[in-house]
């Protein structure tokens, strides 16, 4: 079992599924939108808007690795809840889950603005997805 510094936080991730974590830990790293944020124990009171990519959760010398798809992440009295759409494991990342989002983001159509938008959020996404497996 992996050594822990003896000062830990509660890690919470919540689906409108599941909850997906929920454990102690001596480190979590978020993927904001702009930028990874780390957080330990005792860290002040924080709300950010997370982006899609890698949620890495230490504990000792182990680190579980998450991609998560956006949402929230609030940290206070030592508990980080994240708040998200999607979120799975690094090792259920599959080519085939993979290459499924891939297909549904190529099919999405690009005729406006807004189209686009969407379009190129789920090409990000995907491409966030993959990163994370490949780690």
């Amino acid at each position: 079992m992996a050594e822990s510094t003896g000062k830990s936080i509660k890690v919470v991730v919540v689906t409108p599924e599941r909850a997906v974590l929920d454990e102690s830990a001596d480190m979590v790293v978020l993927p904001l939108f702009d930028g990874e944020f780390g957080v330990m124990a005792n860290h002040s009171p924080f709300v950010g808007q997370l982006g899609p990519g890698e949620l890495r959760v230490k504990h000792g010398d182990e680190t579980k690795r998450f991609f998560i798809d956006g949402g929230f992440a609030q940290v206070d009295k030592n508990v980080v809840n994240v708040l998200t759409q999607f979120a799975r494991k690094k090792d259920d990342l599959t080519d085939a889950l993979i290459a499924a989002e891939k297909t549904k983001a190529e099919a999405l159509p690009a005729t406006n603005e807004v189209e686009r938008a969407t379009k190129a959020k789920m090409a990000a996404r995907v491409a966030a997805m993959g990163r994370v497996a490949k780690k």
